[in-house]
């Protein structure tokens, strides 16, 4: 084999390599989150986020969030909670009750469209307690200017 064809060989295996990785990466699995020292909350969903300010636990809870946040929503609701324009910015999300039942009704039965998921129906993967952290944490964020 010549020098040209090695070249050329290299390139198309490290492109055939990359593309396989990045198809690997496909349908991501949520993260387990430690929820462990947040009251536990049960199974029925509640109405408002209880670990809302001034919760003793609003802390905790925001600390909890960040972690899961990053974790399980960043990828598409951008880091920190700045949307890079693939999903909603959720910090804009409507405070208290109103946006809680918004959060509520889409992370218990997703986003889909015309078939297609644009988010999977976290409450499957993520208990309660982990989803009202991420919403606390959410709400911690400054909002954009």
């Amino acid at each position: 084999m010549n020098n040209k064809n090695t070249v050329l060989a290299t390139l198309v295996a490290t492109c055939l390599g990359f593309s396989t990785a990045l198809y690997a990466h496909g349908d991501v699995v949520p993260q387990s989150v430690n929820t462990g020292e947040l009251e536990t909350i049960g199974e029925e969903w509640l109405d408002e986020n209880p670990y809302r300010a001034p919760n003793e636990q609003n802390a905790l809870a925001i600390d909890i969030g960040s972690s899961a946040y990053n974790q399980n929503c960043a990828r598409c609701h951008g880091l920190e909670a700045q949307s890079g324009g693939i999903a909603p910015d959720l910090r804009l999300l409507e405070p208290g009750l109103d946006g809680d039942d918004w959060y509520k009704e889409r992370v218990i039965n997703g986003a889909v469209r015309n078939g297609a998921v644009y988010m999977p129906r976290m409450a499957d993967y993520l208990s309660q307690e982990a989803l009202w952290a991420i919403r606390t944490y959410i709400e911690s964020r400054p909002l954009p200017e």
